[in-house]
């Protein structure tokens, strides 16, 4: 069974979950739980897969970039 990997943020504002599938047109969501974003997430991206006609993306890693104080407010 192939798997995808998802970016996920929490916004404290609505105190939600918000996923996408990088590579994907359309594979985004949100959900109150982490349970709920990976369901939708789930739902959303093998609706989105049964129309795609591209190359599937190939997760590589993250990546941490450290920026200056000053750039953050």
């Amino acid at each position: 069974m192939p798997s995808f990997t998802a970016y996920i943020e929490y916004d404290l504002e609505t105190e939600s979950y918000f996923g996408t599938v990088p590579g994907i047109p359309g594979a985004h969501t949100q959900g109150d739980t982490l349970e709920e974003l990976r369901d939708n997430l789930k739902e959303v991206l093998e609706l989105c897969l049964e129309d795609y006609d591209g190359d599937l993306p190939h997760f590589v890693g993250v990546l941490e970039i450290e920026v200056s104080d000053e750039a953050v407010r």
